[in-house]
């Protein structure tokens, strides 16, 4: 692959992420509630939130429900949980890697599945 190709690539990739963040944005903005608590706080909590993202996760706004998306930071346990402070955030890409997301995201947002 050309280097040329790779940026067209790249700009197509990212295109398609700000379109998508556009959609989030709108369904958290128009009050779709999602499940922000319980936090998972252990590995089993972890697992069952992934489990169901797995199984019941087959579209957009169900993904967002599952994992307790929310357009603001959230505070749990005295610790403010934004996305850009989570281990599964691209800085660059302004994007969560969590396999079972994959979705561009805010800095400022959050989900339950927020980790260090």
């Amino acid at each position: 692959m050309s280097p040329l190709a790779h940026l067209k690539e790249l700009r197509m990739a990212t295109d398609a992420d700000e379109t998508l963040r556009r959609e989030i944005a709108g369904l958290l903005a128009g009050g779709l509630e999602t499940e922000v608590f319980p936090r998972a706080e252990d590995s089993a909590q972890v697992n069952a939130i992934v489990s169901r993202l797995q199984s019941e996760g087959k579209d957009l706004a169900s993904k967002l429900v599952i994992a307790g998306f929310t357009d603001h930071t959230i505070t749990a346990d005295e610790l403010e949980q934004p996305c850009e402070t989570c281990m599964y955030y691209l800085i660059k890409r302004r994007f969560c890697d969590l396999p079972e997301l994959m979705l561009p995201v805010e800095p400022e947002w959050s989900c339950r599945l927020w980790r260090i």
